[in-house]
C-alpha cells in the first residue's frame, strides 16, 4: 500500500479557462468532482490525479495541467487500472488509466507534450462520493 496527501483540488468549470482552485470538493458517485466539466456519468475520465514531484521535476505548478488532485509523496507511476483510490474517510475512486499528454501542453511549453509521455498521471471514475480536502490522505491499493 501506498500512500500520501493530498496538497490541492482544482475544478475545471469551463473549458479552454484556468481551473480554479479549491480547499475541498464533493465527489459524486459515477459522476466525478461536483461544478467540473468532466462531472457526467457517461464519462471515463472524470478526474485525473497528478502527483506534485513530478510537477516539480518540469517546472509546473498544481493545476497546470488540468489535474484535478495533486498529491504529495504517492507515487503514481507503478499505478494500473482497476487499482483504487481512498481518499479522506470517505471517497474512493477506480483507476481507469493514464491520462495521455495532449496537443495542449506544448501550449504550456514547447515540447511539454513529449516531455509528459507517460507522466502526465492517472484518470479515475467516483465510486464512494463525498468530500475531500487539502490535507486529506491519499492511498492506492489493488
Amino acid at each position: 500500500m501506498q500512500q500520501g496527501t493530498i496538497v490541492n483540488l482544482h475544478i475545471a468549470r469551463v473549458k479552454g479557462t484556468p481551473s480554479d482552485p479549491v480547499e475541498e470538493a464533493t465527489a459524486i458517485s459515477a459522476h466525478g468532482l461536483e461544478g467540473d466539466r468532466s462531472c457526467n456519468v457517461r464519462n471515463a475520465r472524470q478526474v485525473l490525479v497528478m502527483d506534485k514531484e513530478t510537477l516539480d521535476h518540469f517546472e509546473l505548478v498544481p493545476g497546470q495541467i488540468k489535474e484535478n488532485i495533486t498529491t504529495e509523496g504517492l507515487d503514481l507511476s507503478g499505478a494500473k487500472a482497476g487499482q483504487v483510490f481512498f481518499m479522506g474517510d470517505e471517497v474512493t475512486m477506480e483507476i481507469v488509466g493514464e491520462c495521455e499528454p495532449c496537443g495542449k501542453m506544448d501550449a504550456i511549453r514547447m515540447g511539454l507534450r513529449e516531455e509528459l509521455d507517460h507522466r502526465r498521471g492517472m484518470l479515475a471514475i467516483v465510486i464512494s462520493g463525498g468530500s475531500i480536502k487539502v490535507g486529506d490522505s491519499i492511498r492506492i491499493e489493488p
